[in-house]
């Protein structure tokens, strides 16, 4: 297969956080289309998911306001921006009226880190 279109109302949201606030994330390209690479879109609104990436990461802030906060600081992106997360990276997502597109390489890294 060339080209898929993925439609936002078919995508499901599995609930990552809160309370208080919320978070879901749902993912849009998985290792059912590929391998190398993940995406989808995910939410965040009041409150603080702590993580440690298990892959590189870039995210586009589609609306509201995302926060990413790590040993270095805060970065803070609105509509429009794109944050770049390196593997390995302990962070915290938050958010205020949050929507993002992200998208992961490798898509599998479940599998690699032994956790699916």
């Amino acid at each position: 297969m060339s080209a898929k279109l993925i439609k936002g109302n078919s995508l499901t949201h599995i609930h990552r956080g809160g309370p208080p606030g919320k978070a879901s994330v749902a993912r849009a390209v998985s290792n059912d289309l590929s391998t190398t690479m993940g995406a989808g879109v995910a939410y965040f609104d009041d409150c603080s998911i702590s993580w440690t990436v298990l892959y590189d990461e870039v995210i586009y802030v589609v609306d509201g306001v995302f926060r990413l906060v790590t040993k270095d600081g805060v970065i803070e992106g609105e509509a429009g921006d794109i944050i770049w997360i390196s593997e390995g990276t302990e962070l915290k997502y938050e958010g205020r009226q949050a929507k993002i597109f992200y998208a992961v390489y490798p898509g599998n890294w479940k599998e690699l880190h032994g956790l699916s």
